[in-house]
């Protein structure tokens, strides 16, 4: 069927992009009919749906762009538990009566044994959606309430660590083995419990493997976006994730690198695959190690001959193949 293309392990993705407006509520349909998308179109409005999903062991995972649609559910689903987050723009979400919105960055918990409930879309929504098995993950989590429809708040600590790390895991690929898959539905279960217990989030323990895994992925997310920064540190780093540098290094400590050295990886990475690249081949070496986040030019060749037992002149020059191993030390 037109924009739908299932992926080799378990992710799907679809897109009304390329398919005429007319035929999008008819595709739609379609797909809820089969189970492969819960969403159907709005009356009066041209449905736009981009999304990514994954089946993980006893989780569903979906990121997507979502316009004039309409997510339903009920008793037929009763065994899971429905955890939506508003990545940006707002939903309204109702179930026997009672509606709420769900602003930016919150998230809405819906247990289907309450009733049937709609979440409606009409206007532009990025979306993280989790369905996940009740068994996993119970409902009535410590001190929290037991309403059936749940909003949490987008500053509870614990859901902006689930959102960071969902992000970066659909940005990636799908996890290739069950192992992975098992435990990436562990962390992300883990960390939706921890949202709907207000109590227990508010500290978020580190100790909690899963917040741990949450919290480095979305910190080596953030590194890799700021690489070409030469004033990246800890310090930096751990500000903008509300955490000491303390703690930020003791994230490493399970790691095969410290801090330091993973900034140093990611950046000797990016310069080689800019040395690489034939369109750049009228920069500089210096221009080149600049834009990777070196400020020293020695430093930089330095490291990179001892990474790649080559040096950025022979990657330029294509003289010789970089070895499939090196250490840093």
């Amino acid at each position: 069927m037109a924009g739908l293309a299932p992926a080799a392990v378990s992710p799907l993705t679809f897109t009304t992009r390329g398919v005429p407006p007319r035929a999008r509520p008819g595709v739609l349909h379609a797909l809820a009919e089969q189970g492969l998308v819960p969403i159907v179109p709005l009356p009066d409005i041209t449905p736009r749906v981009h999304l990514v999903k994954w089946r993980l062991p006893g989780v569903g995972l979906l990121f997507g762009s979502f316009a004039g649609v309409r997510q339903d559910g009920g008793p037929a689903d009763a065994g899971d538990l429905f955890f939506g987050i508003n990545v940006a723009g707002a939903s309204l979400a109702g179930q026997h009566g009672r509606e709420v919105t769900i602003g930016a960055g919150d998230a809405v918990a819906i247990d289907p044994d309450g009733g049937a409930f709609r979440i409606e879309r009409p206007d532009p929504c990025r979306l993280i959606g989790l369905r996940v098995s009740r068994s996993l993950v119970p409902f009535q989590a410590a001190g929290a309430s037991r309403a059936p429809l749940r909003v949490v708040e987008a500053r509870t600590p614990a859901l902006r660590l689930l959102t960071g790390y969902a992000r970066s895991m659909l940005g990636g690929d799908a996890p290739a083995s069950a192992q992975l898959a098992a435990t990436v539905a562990a962390h992300l279960t883990e960390l939706i419990e921890l949202s709907l217990d207000a109590t227990e989030s508010a500290g978020l323990p580190g100790a909690d493997h899963g917040v741990r895994a949450a919290r480095l992925t979305s910190i080596k997310a953030d590194i890799h976006r700021n690489l070409t920064d030469s004033s990246l540190t800890a310090a930096a780093v751990a500000a903008r994730h509300g955490i000491t540098v303390r703690y930020l290094h003791k994230l490493f400590e399970d790691e095969a690198m410290t801090f330091s050295q993973y900034v140093l990886e990611g950046r000797l990475a990016l310069a080689r695959q800019l040395l690489s690249n034939p369109r750049l081949a009228g920069r500089t070496i210096s221009s080149i190690a600049g834009a990777a986040g070196f400020g020293d030019l020695s430093y930089f060749n330095r490291t990179f001959r001892r990474r790649y037992s080559v040096t950025p002149s022979d990657v330029r020059s294509g003289r010789e193949a970089i070895p499939a191993v090196a250490s840093l030390h």
